[in-house]
């Protein structure tokens, strides 16, 4: 489930409740947080598809075993 950026989410994420921080190119706030199973990545790109955008992934491993998501897409 994508857990859609607030302050409420953001704590969850620094008390390590989230296992992925979701992130869009250029920017610093994050789009909202998950825990990085198959479904949540059904669920981004139904997102996508919904948006006829282009949908990927680009994953950063952190030393404390959570990830980065920045999620890349475009018109199409």
């Amino acid at each position: 489930m994508i857990h859609p950026f607030n302050n409420q989410t953001q704590t969850r994420w620094d008390k390590g409740e989230f296992k992925v921080q979701l992130l869009l190119p250029d920017t610093t706030r994050p789009m909202g947080f998950c825990d990085g199973t198959p479904a949540d990545l059904a669920e981004l790109k139904a997102m996508a598809d919904a948006e006829n955008a282009a949908f990927s992934v680009d994953v950063k491993k952190l030393k404390t075993g959570r990830e980065v998501w920045t999620l890349r897409g475009g018109g199409g």
